[in-house]
C-alpha cells in the first residue's frame, strides 16, 4: 500500500513538474488633451458639411491605445507550450470598451508554441498588416500611418489561424488566414467570400531590420477587392537603420484593387503610400522625433501629406508624457484628416474640406502595468 501511495505521489509530482502555468495579466492606460482645427460644422441638405471650426477636447489614445490583457502558458514538456492571449481596448477617459459589446476586441487566442517550430494560434487578432507598427515612427499613434490609408494598417480580424516561426539566423516568418465562416471553404459562389489573409518576413541584425508584408481582406458582401481602403491586397517594404542614439525609418506601400465596378470619381482604386521619420535618444528616459507620411490616390482622389513632431519622456519604466504636434495638407481633389477617418467631408468624418488643411496638438500620459 505504502509503495502504490509512493508511486502515485511520484506521478503526481512529475505531471506538476511539467505542467507548470503562468498567467500575466498587463496594459497600458493612455489619456491626454488634444486642439484641432480644420473641424467639419454645420449639416447642408446633401449632409455634407457646411463649415469648418476648431476643437478641444479630453482624449483617450492618441498616443497608444488604452488596453488591458491577460497572457498565460503552460509547460506540456518537451519544449511545447499551451499558450493563449486576450487583449481589449478602452477608452480612458468614460471606460466604455473599445468595439461595443466586445470585451476581448484585439486578442483572443489560444495555441500550442514549441521551442523548436514556432507558435500556432487560432482565434482573434491584430491583422497583420499591423506588422507595419515596428517602422512607424510614431509607433501607429492616432495621427500617423494609419492616417492616410483611413484606418486599412490597424484592423482586427477574426476566424484566425496563425502561425510565427522563431527566429532563425536573423530571419523569422508570420502568416495568418482568416477564413470566412461560409458554408463552404470561403464561400461556394453565393456564400460571401471575406477572408484576410497575409505573410510577413523579417530581417534583424545589429545595425538594421527590414520586413515585407504581403497582404489582402476581402468584401465580406461579395469577396471581390473593391476598394482601397477596406477591401484590397496591400505590399509593404519597411527598413529601421540603428545608428547610436538614432532610429531611422523608411517603408513604402502599394494597395490595388481588383474586380472593381465604375468607381466614381474620386475613389480610387490604387494608392501609393510611404513615409519616414528619424527617432533620436539622447538620454534613456528622453526621445524626439521627426516624421513625414504622404498618400496619392489615383481616379481623380487627390494626394497628402503629413508633417509630424512630437517625443516623450519617461518618468519612470512605466510612466511617460507624450507630445505631438502634426499637420496634414490636402491637394485641391483630397479631404484626408490627422484621423483614420472614413471618406468624406462630413461632421460624423471629422475631415476637412477638399483641399484644406487641419492642424493638430497632442500632449498627454501614459502608464504601463
Amino acid at each position: 500500500m505504502r509503495n502504490s501511495l509512493l508511486a502515485v505521489s511520484l506521478f503526481a509530482a512529475s505531471a506538476g513538474a511539467y505542467a507548470q502555468s503562468s498567467v500575466t495579466l498587463y496594459g497600458r492606460i493612455d489619456a491626454g488633451l488634444e486642439y484641432m482645427s480644420g473641424v467639419p460644422t454645420g449639416v447642408g441638405a446633401n449632409g455634407q458639411a457646411t463649415g469648418s471650426t476648431h476643437s478641444f477636447r479630453a482624449e483617450s489614445g492618441d498616443w497608444g491605445t488604452s488596453l488591458w490583457g491577460l497572457k498565460g502558458s503552460e509547460d506540456l514538456g518537451g519544449g511545447n507550450h499551451a499558450v493563449f492571449h486576450l487583449e481589449g481596448a478602452f477608452n480612458t477617459m468614460n471606460g466604455s470598451l473599445g468595439a461595443s459589446n466586445t470585451l476581448f476586441d484585439r486578442y483572443a487566442t489560444v495555441g500550442i508554441s514549441n521551442d523548436q517550430y514556432g507558435t500556432l494560434l487560432l482565434g482573434k487578432e491584430l491583422f497583420i498588416s499591423n506588422g507595419v507598427w515596428d517602422f512607424d515612427p510614431f509607433g501607429q499613434s492616432n495621427w500617423s500611418s494609419a492616417s492616410l490609408v483611413r484606418g486599412r494598417n490597424w484592423l482586427h480580424s477574426s476566424n484566425n489561424i496563425s502561425y510565427q516561426s522563431p527566429t532563425i539566423h536573423g530571419f523569422d516568418v508570420q502568416g495568418q488566414y482568416a477564413l470566412s465562416n461560409a458554408t463552404s471553404w470561403n464561400g461556394n459562389g453565393t456564400t460571401p467570400q471575406g477572408r484576410w489573409d497575409g505573410i510577413q518576413v523579417t530581417y534583424t541584425s545589429q545595425l538594421f531590420q527590414v520586413r515585407g508584408i504581403y497582404d489582402e481582406m476581402r468584401n465580406a458582401q461579395n469577396g471581390t477587392l473593391d476598394d482601397a481602403f477596406t477591401a484590397s491586397r496591400e505590399y509593404t517594404a519597411a527598413v529601421n537603420v540603428f545608428i547610436g542614439q538614432f532610429k531611422l525609418q523608411g517603408v513604402y506601400q502599394a494597395i490595388r484593387t481588383s474586380g472593381e465596378t465604375a468607381a466614381a470619381l474620386g475613389s480610387p482604386t490604387t494608392l501609393d503610400h510611404e513615409w519616414g521619420g528619424i527617432t533620436w535618444q539622447p538620454t534613456t528616459a528622453a526621445s524626439l522625433i521627426a516624421a513625414v507620411y504622404h498618400v496619392n490616390g489615383n481616379n481623380g482622389a487627390g494626394n497628402a501629406t503629413i508633417y509630424t513632431v512630437g517625443g516623450s519622456y519617461n518618468l519612470t519604466k512605466r510612466t511617460l508624457f507624450d507630445l505631438q504636434i502634426a499637420t496634414v495638407q490636402n491637394s485641391k481633389a483630397a479631404n484626408f484628416g490627422l484621423n483614420a477617418n472614413d471618406e468624406g467631408d462630413t461632421t460624423a468624418t471629422g475631415n476637412p474640406f477638399p483641399g484644406h488643411s487641419q492642424t493638430g496638438v497632442y500632449a498627454g500620459i501614459q502608464h504601463l502595468f
